[in-house]
């Protein structure tokens, strides 16, 4: 019989996992040619997460564990998982049923027909989301698409039924700096996008605020694009040949006109924004900077603290 691992990353989620492993026993009778292993990443949770964990595992052999020693975030939970999946197919997914355990039998089954490596899911709503994240999110989806070669379509979701190919390839792509949701479209292979309406958290709050959602959206677009490079080269080309320009027609002014000390209001206002211009760009090529200087130290992505 073939074995799928179910991936799911878990931070301070005690009050989700026990409605998660209910639904999961309800979709395991709808499949039953597969033997499913549930396996629970614990991404260093502060609330009894691992306590509950520890307590399913002893009483169903198809729960696994991994625990971290501290919070690395979600993405090196993802890794990990991937890393001891033993499946002949991975599903990641979350725990707080925003990614509904119903869409399995039906992935399995596009899987089955042999034509697609994977199959993805994306949102077509956003209901019962801020609209100012929902329109931020739009944009962040529309700016990664032009900027990078990574196929991210607007609305997905870290929600995916894998081949054991697709998995191995993913697992080949060893940087530290990760961006699942790029990596995914990176590397390519058949996938078949399955979409469906927001469903809202089961129980509990989001972990992701506003500011670690902006911070996510700088991380991908860094990670797999070098078109902000590209932008800083040609501000810096665009502001030496104005300068260039005003240099000649101040030099006209005073041949012409004479009048020297006019013009120190607009003066200040062209070294503030040059000022702030040239911070700009160091501040983006200090980004990039940055992400070169983790990568190079190559220290793991994640340390567990225990396991079974």
């Amino acid at each position: 019989m073939e074995v799928c691992t179910c991936i799911v990353p878990c931070f301070n989620e005690e009050e989700a996992i026990p409605y998660y492993y209910e639904e999961m026993q309800k979709v395991m009778q709808k499949v039953p040619e597969l033997d499913f292993e549930l396996l629970f990443v614990d991404d260093g949770s502060c609330d009894g997460t691992l306590k509950i964990l520890k307590e399913l595992a002893q009483k169903d052999s198809g729960v696994r564990y991994i625990s971290f020693s501290r919070n690395f975030g979600k993405e090196a939970a993802l890794y990990a998982g991937l890393q001891n999946a033993g499946g002949d197919y991975a599903v990641t997914m979350d725990v707080d049923l925003q990614d509904p355990p119903s869409l399995i039998p039906e992935m399995y089954k596009v899987i089955q027909q042999g034509e697609y490596d994977s199959v993805a899911t994306r949102r077509v709503t956003r209901k019962g989301e801020p609209k100012i994240r929902s329109f931020f999110a739009r944009k962040f989806y529309q700016i990664i698409n032009k900027m990078s070669d990574a196929d991210i379509v607007d609305g997905a979701r870290d929600f995916r039924f894998m081949k054991r190919s697709m998995v191995d390839a993913i697992l080949s792509m060893k940087e530290y700096n990760r961006f699942s949701k790029g990596i995914f479209g990176w590397v390519g292979f058949k996938t078949k996008w399955l979409e469906y309406e927001n469903v809202e958290r089961v129980v509990g709050e989001t972990k992701w605020s506003f500011w670690k959602l902006f911070r996510y959206a700088l991380e991908g677009i860094i990670a797999f694009s070098t078109t902000p490079l590209s932008i800083v080269s040609v501000i810096g080309m665009v502001i030496c040949f104005l300068s260039f320009i005003l240099l000649l027609v101040i030099i006209i002014r005073a041949l012409l006109v004479g009048d020297p000390v006019a013009g120190w209001p607009s003066l200040v206002c062209i070294i503030t924004s040059l000022g702030g211009v040239q911070l700009l760009c160091t501040g983006i090529v200090g980004l990039y900077l940055s992400k070169a200087y983790l990568e190079t130290k190559n220290r793991p992505i994640y340390i567990v603290k225990e396991k079974n």
